[in-house]
């Protein structure tokens, strides 16, 4: 994907030191949310209320070498995004705000956000992440974090990785499993889940543009290999490898009991197997086909408010504080997530369980952050699940494919 590297950094320092005046305050963690207009030498920051202790560092730092005050405010991850879209037009939100990066398609048609100039330290990020927070074009996040699924294995029960779908499922009998693998799904399925196996078929949902841009007129999910993937999906329903009566919870139960060897999920459920005692190993996914299995990952990171009064300085606590593998690895240990920037997902690595989940994430493929992907999840989960239920694949995919057509035009 296209990326803007425009030398902002070049003329950073200068454009700071012009628009702001000597003075320091500490942060402000309380939820308050509205910024101070009053003086152009305040930055406003939210970010969910679990990264406030690790923002602290660079909100010091910044503040004592450009002597702006950042007042960082904690807010409730649930609530963060839709009251940022209220308040900016309103000109009371912050000039920075912690999100994700599938967020792009609404902040960008509400016009809330404005571009983010990364400048030369562009190719410091992981190239996932990166694409994540470019939309048309234009980079609008600065990326702190990537999340994506992989496979959890117990290693007491299994010693060695599977080499494609029906090897691991093989290998979970073989170690004497009724259940040889689990993943969430539900009555409703799980697409998220799923999308490495459909990938695998190589039926995306969206194609790209010559730039990397998700292409919403590019409806690549009913294509040949989306058929396939449907078959293939009734057939692990018949076969019972697959199963809408596993839920999340039931799929932990399973694996943290010892009573499947593969578990499918992110890295928020790791501590919850470790707890259990599993000697966890994390793999590749195991493809049904002879393609990679590429699963979503999902970026974190900070937009800059289209309001803000202050964006060079806002822009220069990102790019230039925010952006350093201290201060990512300070968000790391708050949230045990893969920094975006390289070198400091390198140094992370050093744990096995989050290098196994940075190989997968090589293969990952940014969720599209495109409004069209609205149309999607509203139709996809509820077919798949039906086809693992036992209902016919080819019409239940042909009619989920008219569906979203429909929905997007």
């Amino acid at each position: 994907m296209k990326v803007n590297k425009k030398s902002w950094l070049a003329i950073g320092g200068i454009a700071v030191a012009s628009i702001i005046l000597a003075g320091c305050s500490s942060s402000n963690a309380s939820d308050d949310s509205s910024k101070d207009d009053s003086s152009a030498t305040t930055l406003t920051v939210w970010v969910d209320t679990e990264r406030v202790d690790a923002m602290k560092g660079a909100v010091e730092a910044y503040e004592d070498k450009t002597g702006v005050t950042v007042k960082l405010v904690g807010k409730d991850n649930a609530k963060i995004k839709d009251d940022f879209i209220q308040q900016v037009p309103t000109g009371k939100g912050p000039d920075v705000v912690m999100g994700a990066h599938d967020w792009l398609g609404e902040l960008s048609t509400n016009g809330v956000v404005a571009p983010i100039e990364l400048g030369d330290s562009a190719d410091d990020y992981l190239p996932v992440a990166l694409q994540a927070s470019t939309y048309e074009g234009t980079t609008y996040m600065l990326p702190y974090a990537v999340e994506n699924i992989a496979i959890l294995r117990n290693a007491d029960l299994v010693p060695e990785p599977a080499t494609s779908f029906d090897d691991m499922i093989a290998k979970g009998t073989a170690a004497g499993l009724a259940t040889p693998f689990v993943v969430e799904q539900g009555v409703e399925g799980n697409p998220y889940h799923l999308y490495p196996f459909q990938t695998a078929f190589g039926a995306p949902v969206f194609g790209t543009d010559a730039e990397g841009n998700y292409d919403p007129t590019d409806l690549q999910i009913g294509n040949e290999g989306g058929f396939e993937f449907a078959n293939w999906l009734a057939a692990q329903g018949a076969a019972g490898t697959l199963n809408t009566d596993i839920d999340g919870d039931i799929a932990k139960t399973k694996f943290t009991s010892g009573e499947a060897a593969f578990w499918l999920t992110g890295p928020w459920n790791v501590g919850a197997a470790t707890d259990a005692g599993i000697n966890v190993a994390i793999d590749q996914i195991p493809s049904p086909t002879d393609q990679v299995a590429s699963p979503f990952a999902g970026v974190k990171g900070f937009f800059v408010s289209s309001e803000s009064k202050n964006k060079v300085a806002a822009n220069d606590f990102l790019v230039n504080y925010i952006g350093t593998e201290d201060v990512q690895l300070d968000l790391f240990k708050a949230g045990n997530v893969l920094p975006a920037l390289k070198a400091a997902a390198d140094t992370a690595a050093a744990d096995p369980i989050i290098a196994g989940f940075q190989k997968v994430g090589a293969d990952a493929v940014p969720m599209p952050a495109i409004p069209a992907m609205g149309s999607v999840w509203q139709y996809w989960g509820i077919a798949e699940a039906a086809i693992i239920d036992g209902a016919d694949p080819t019409t239940t995919w042909q009619k989920l494919t008219d569906d979203v057509a429909a929905a997007i035009k």
